[in-house]
């Protein structure tokens, strides 16, 4: 079953400079590579996390379990005495113990580089090759259906969900899901995929921004990680139904729709396996389902990604 989610049209990943992509060999570790010197020093750090004669230990380490691929993620964590960490020029929060969570977007280009600096010392980066995904795209031989709406009064409703909507996504709770395993919230098939997408006649059309559940109407969905809710929707929104929001921390944070029942409201904490609401067809839906979404910051990522892939 497919839902409208105004997600982003597909972007055409743009290739790295010639530089930066000869730096990987075929023969070195094919996820995380680390740049062969210590920025601003030129000393010899290590490649691959692998020390080289008396230079010093890399200061982050990702940890394993991560998916280095478009829509997917990694944790990792730096060294004590740490000031600043970056991907791609953009600020990474990271927690008291060094701990920190990345993900990456649906179309996140080939390669990102994480940069490390420390109070008074060296500045080190490390390139992150990122995986490619083979998305399940769908040619259509007619042309694309004019959309959207232009009734005054539904554009000042949907401009008020979506500042609603946003304003969730901004806050930040201090939750800990981020460092969690996540779990399935419903049970069910999946029946759609993140990233799916219908191109019409070389128009591409927005892709599936989120992982559906056909779990059957009325049954109970629960949170996947810890988190704090920070959108209940008291009364269905114009797409998304009755919308619910949890912020899991360091910028993750996941959306369910649809919901015919919310048994949760706005600042509640809740724990991983808490009931949230029931799954419903509320909103723009073919049929009862649930859609999880997830985003860290402004990056789209596939649920799936975060949970067992074989549940």
């Amino acid at each position: 079953m497919r839902c409208a989610t105004g997600a982003p049209s597909v972007r055409k990943p743009t290739p790295p400079p010639k530089s930066r992509r000869a730096a990987i060999s075929k023969d070195e570790a094919p996820a995380v590579i680390l740049h062969r010197r210590a920025f601003l020093t030129g000393t010899v750090a290590s490649v691959a996390g692998f020390a080289l004669g008396n230079a010093p230990p890399s200061p982050v380490v990702l940890n394993p379990g991560g998916r280095v691929t478009q829509g997917g993620w990694l944790r990792g964590r730096v060294q004590s005495g740490t000031t600043a960490l970056t991907l791609d020029g953009q600020q990474v929060e990271f927690a008291s113990d060094g701990a920190f969570l990345l993900a990456f977007d649906r179309d996140a280009a080939p390669l990102a580089r994480l940069a490390v600096s420390g109070a008074g010392g060296p500045s080190y980066i490390q390139d992150i090759a990122i995986a490619p995904r083979a998305w399940q795209i769908e040619h259509i031989n007619v042309a694309r259906k004019p959309g959207g709406v232009t009734d005054g009064d539904y554009l000042r409703l949907r401009r008020a969900e979506l500042a609603k909507i946003s304003a969730a996504r901004a806050r930040d709770t201090g939750a800990q899901g981020w460092r969690q395993d996540f779990i399935k919230p419903a049970p069910g098939r999946f029946s759609g995929r993140f990233g799916a997408q219908r191109i019409y006649k070389g128009e591409p059309a927005a892709y599936h921004s989120g992982l559906d559940i056909a779990g059957g109407a009325g049954t109970t969905y629960v949170a996947p990680a810890d988190g704090v809710v920070t959108l209940a929707a008291e009364s269905p929104f114009s797409l998304e139904g009755r919308l619910l929001m949890l912020d899991h921390g360091m910028g993750l944070n996941s959306a369910f729709l649809h919901a015919s029942e919310l048994f949760v409201s706005e600042g509640e904490t809740v724990r991983r396996g808490d009931p949230l609401g029931r799954i419903g067809s509320t909103g723009r839906a073919t049929g009862p389902h649930l859609h999880w979404s997830v985003k860290w910051r402004e990056s789209r990522i596939d649920p799936l990604l975060l949970i067992d892939p074989a549940a």
